[in-house]
């Protein structure tokens, strides 16, 4: 992996500490005020944590359809989350890292999504040859 891989492995690795250290902070210390948003925190966190480790692997067999899940799975939740957020604000008691797109963490969460599929389709994983017997 080379150029923009390495950049955008690098920007899902710093939004999986960032969303694991605030998810873990929020639980801890005030999880009864907000349970839904701190719980999607700890998701999206998850979410970046596989993300993250499928693209590193995504030349390994397996990995990139598991890179191809989690990507998609993100696109979806800051979407629906973030339409939620605005739509119905008082279901999310505290801003989650996609709530309003991601506005707390620069829109990333929703840009980066779109990115990381792009370069799924253009970095497709080499066919492994048949073996014959």
């Amino acid at each position: 992996m080379s150029g923009i891989g390495q950049v955008l492995v690098a920007v899902y690795a710093v939004l999986a500490l960032g969303a694991t250290a605030r998810s873990f902070v929020q639980i801890v210390e005030k999880f009864a005020e907000a349970p839904l948003a701190y719980s999607l925190s700890a998701a999206s966190a998850a979410v970046y944590v596989v993300a993250t480790l499928a693209l590193i692997f995504s030349r390994r067999p397996g990995w990139y359809t598991v890179a191809w899940i989690a990507i998609c799975f993100e696109l979806a939740g800051v979407l629906v989350i973030g339409t939620l957020s605005l739509v119905l604000p008082d279901l999310f008691a505290h801003p989650t890292v996609w709530s309003v797109f991601g506005q707390g963490y620069v829109f990333i969460p929703l840009v980066l999504p779109f990115i990381g599929l792009w370069y799924l389709i253009t970095h497709k994983p080499a066919a492994s040859p048949e073996v014959r017997s």
